[in-house]
This record gives C-alpha cells, sequence and structure tokens, in this order.
C-alpha cells in the first residue's frame, strides 16, 4: 500500500529553534526545482506543503530548503554534541562498572554505545524520510513518532496523537530529569570545594545560591547563542577529565583486584546509569534541526559519529580506570572520589562543575520548546514574551525544589536512565523506524530490518522495567550509593 501523503495535524509545533523562521512571516508561494509549492508560517516556524508530487515521491528535498536565519556550522554542532553527553553522566561511570563488573561494563558500553548510536541514526533518517513525505523541512522527535503512525498501517493512524504526547511527556521527564541531576552535582561538587577553603555550607545553601545564575543563564531562547557555552563546557569537560586521569591512572591494582562479572540483581542499575550517561538522544533533532548542513550530520564522518566516538571511547575508559582504582568504593561521580586534601582534586571538582552548570542551559533549552508554545499559545501575542520568561523561571526553581529532595546521586541517575532514556533512546527510533519503513513491502532487507528493530525494542523495554524496578527499590531501601545532603 502505497503512504498516504496528507499533511501532518499541525497541533504541536516543530521542535525547532527561536531563530528558525519564515522571514515575512506570512504566507507566500514559491517555485523549487519547478514544483509549485506553498510556505507557510506557523508558530514562527516555516514549513513547506508541496502539491505536485512526481511517480509518488517529492520532486525537491526539503530538508534542503530549510529556512534559517542563524544556522549553526558543523563544528557549531559537535560542540553542543560533546556538550549533551558529557555530563554528569561520564562521572558515574565507575559506579556503573560497580554494578556490572569489570569486563560486563566496558564490553557492555561499547555495545551500548553502538546500539545508542545506531538509533540516534535512526531517528535522523527517519526524520528525512518523514519530511519528504509530509512536505516539511524539520520535525521534532514527537513529530517524527507522530507522522510515523499517520503514515503507517491503518491501525496506528488512530493512535498517532497519543503516540506524539507520549514522546513529549517522556522528552520532559528525561531532560528536567538531567537538569536536576546537574543542579545537584554542580551543588555536591562545589560543597567540597567549599569546605577545602574552610567554608562550611549545606547542598541546599549552595543550591538557593545558584538560582539566581542559572535562572539568568535559561533565559537565552536562541541555539545559536548557546554555543559559547558549549563549547566552554566541552573544553572544562575534557579539561577535568584530563587532570581526574591522573588519579584514576596512579598505581593501578591489578584487575583481579576487582571482579569481572557482578551480580545479576545489580545489572539492571548498570543499564539504568550507562543509558543515562547517553543522554543525548533528546538533543539529536534539535541540533539536526538547526544545522547549515544537515546531510553532515548522518554521514559516515558526520557530527553523529564523530562525537558519539568520541564520547564512547570516554565513557568506556572512565569506567575501566575509575572502578579498577576505586573498586567497591566508587560513588555516584568519580569527583568525589578524589581526595578531598589535593589542590588538583579540587581544580577536578571546579571544572566539572563549572561545565556542568554551562551544560544545564542546552538540556534545558528542549522541555521549553515543548512547554512554552502549551502555555503561551492561547494568549494575546503581546503577553507571550512573559508567559515564556515567567515559564522558564518556574521550571527552574521546580529543578530546585526536586534536586533538594533528591536522596542521592547515584541511584537517581540510574532511575532517569532506566524510566526515560532507555525509552526513547532504545524502543521509540527502531519503533518509528519500522512504521517509517511499512509502505515500502518489497525494500530489500526487509526480514532483517524487522528482526533487527524488534530485538532492539526487546532489549530497550527490559532495560526500561528492570531498571526502574530496581532503581526504585534501591531509593525506597535508602541503601544506594550518593552523597547526603
Amino acid at each position: 500500500m502505497a503512504p498516504k501523503f496528507r499533511e501532518a495535524d499541525q497541533t504541536t509545533p516543530l521542535l525547532l529553534d527561536r531563530n528558525t523562521h519564515d522571514s515575512n512571516n506570512n504566507n507566500s508561494n514559491g517555485d523549487i526545482g519547478g514544483v509549485v509549492r506553498k510556505a507557510k508560517s506557523y508558530n514562527g516556524s516555516a514549513f513547506v506543503s508541496i502539491e505536485e508530487l512526481a511517480g509518488g515521491k517529492m520532486a525537491v528535498d526539503p530538508v534542503a530548503h530549510r529556512k534559517l536565519e542563524h544556522p549553526t556550522t558543523n563544528l557549531d554542532t559537535l560542540m553542543h554534541m560533546l556538550n549533551g553527553n558529557l555530563g554528569t553522566g561520564i562521572l558515574a561511570m565507575p559506579d556503573a562498572f560497580k554494578n556490572a563488573g569489570l569486563y560486563v561494563g566496558f564490553f557492555g558500553t561499547l555495545a551500548m554505545g553502538v546500539i545508542c548510536t545506531h538509533c540516534m541514526h535512526l531517528l535522523v533518517r527517519c526524520s528525512h524520510e518523514l519530511c519528504r513525505r509530509y512536505g516539511r523541512p524539520s520535525l521534532s522527535y514527537a513529530e517524527v513518532g507522530f507522522c510515523a503512525l499517520d503514515s503507517g498501517p491503518r491501525w496506528s493512524q488512530p493512535l498517532a496523537g497519543g503516540f506524539r504526547c507520549l514522546i513529549n511527556a517522556f522528552l520532559i521527564v528525561m531532560q528536567l530529569g538531567l537538569c536536576c541531576v546537574y543542579y545537584l552535582f554542580v551543588a555536591v561538587n562545589l560543597r567540597e570545594l567549599l569546605e577545602y577553603l574552610g567554608v562550611q555550607a549545606s547542598v541546599l545553601t549552595v543550591l538557593l545560591y545558584l538560582l539566581v545564575p542559572l535562572a539568568a543563564m535559561n533565559m537565552i531562547r536562541s541555539l545559536k547563542l548557546l554555543t559559547p557555552t558549549s563549547l566552554v563546557a566541552s573544553v572544562l569537560a575534557i579539561a577535568g577529565l584530563a587532570i581526574a586521569f591522573l588519579y584514576l591512572l596512579r598505581d593501578l591494582p591489578h584487575s583481579a583486584s576487582v571482579r569481572p562479572v557482578s551480580s545479576w540483581s545489580t545489572l539492571p542499575l548498570y543499564f539504568g546509569t550507562v543509558m543515562y550517561a547517553f543522554e543525548g538522544i533528546g538533543v539529536v533533532l534539535p541540533l539536526e534541526n538547526n544545522m547549515a548542513q544537515p546531510r553532515d550530520f548522518v554521514a559516515w564522518n558526520g557530527v553523529l559519529n564523530t562525537g558519539m566516538t568520541v564520547v564512547v571511547c570516554l565513557y568506556s575508559a572512565v569506567g575501566f580506570y575509575g572502578y579498577l582504582q576505586y573498586g567497591e568504593q566508587a560513588q555516584g561521580s568519580v569527583t568525589l572520589n578524589l581526595p578531598n586534601d589535593a589542590l588538583l582534586a579540587q581544580l577536578v571538582r571546579l571544572l566539572m562543575a563549572v561545565a556542568v552548570l554551562a551544560s544545564y542551559a542546552l538540556q534545558f533549552y528542549v522541555p521549553m520548546t515543548i512547554l512554552t508554545p502549551a502555555v503561551t499559545s492561547r494568549l494575546p501575542h503581546r503577553h507571550r514574551h512573559c508567559a515564556e520568561y515567567a515559564l522558564r523561571l518556574a521550571t527552574v526553581l521546580l529543578t530546585f525544589v526536586l534536586a533538594a529532595i533528591i536522596p542521592n546521586l547515584g541511584t537517581f541517575i540510574s532511575l532517569v536512565g532506566a524510566v526515560s532514556t532507555s525509552t526513547l533512546a532504545l524502543v521509540f527510533p527502531p519503533l518509528i523506524d519500522l512504521l517509517t519503513a511499512w509502505p515500502n513491502p518489497d525494500r530489500p532487507g526487509r526480514v532483517w530490518l524487522i528482526t533487527k528493530d524488534a530485538l532492539i525494542i526487546a532489549f530497550g523495554a527490559c532495560g526500561f522495567f528492570f531498571g526502574t524496578a530496581k532503581s526504585l527499590a534501591t531509593i525506597l531501601e535508602g541503601d544506594g550509593a550518593g552523597n547526603p545532603h
């Protein structure tokens, strides 16, 4: 059966940057490659409805005709990609290896990195295909899910709207969960630094002091304007990790001193922590949607593969050497294992705290692009900017409250990873891929495609259920590794 080429539901806005818009903000007509099309403006974002189809295919590539006032370069996007992944998750890798064992943790992290990168490719490529079908220059994660069901089997079409809402809900939970962990991580490490300087302060006090700069930083609405903070965060994070390796590689014990394989009962915690570490799934499409050369994102030597290769190598190294160095004493962040009386250790805490603080705005960007239109769409135009700033301030306050009541860092990281990241990174992309490929029954390798996607979905679903159950049980029992307030 041929796919339907009807316009997608427009009740949810595209997950695009504020600088993506039709320059005149009015309906206009144009001609691209001899194909008549109509450009419309929707919530400040331009989308193209191509009305002439040639042989069942779009005569033009709408992805190549995006209108971006401030497009990001490949380097900008790579910095955002590294910034979106080199957060608190990488510092929790020794704790993850503790729950898996040295060799299970190492090879498992490499395997999960490959799978997650593959799923990111699936998501972007499905987005490009659905943009072509619907004549849209770009789609958000939720809109990709909507269009996949909407152009898929007849039974799936009534479920499209609900699936879009489900993806948005998981994105909001994941990104705000990341923001809470980032907030708590910065406060805990600054508290350690203050104690080294002879200043006694509780984590709650530090959280309060951080509230003002965080609120000010999160008033930035453009992804392009966040590029300097991403660059600073990436440089500081790599510098902090380089210094941390001086401690991780010092007088390493023999590999026999730690467990090669851990207990089955703690493997779900390992899964949740590693999935939390691969936290960039939420920003993949926003980054690709704002690129000047979007096809470079998924090339074999493009931004995605380059960034994820660096990320997976760093994750594996920090987890392997961190667990080998600290063994069963590994905490929810490797910075908490560093000696409190060493200046270099305090420098690592400072660098990583500033890097994570700068990364907060990028993680905060995604839920705001979902929540802002829902809150402001019913208000008069003159009040929308004020309402958006009020929403941003209220959301920062929400992350403050949640960070203040988080019982410990380690198990909360695992919970966020198991609940949201595993679903968004492992379950939804292959499901979308299956539904996107459905209108092409004669596609070569269709059996392989179905088998591969089904196995990834099953793996992600098992991780979701077992990881969530184990993380919640550990939190309720109060015996998870973390740091008390």
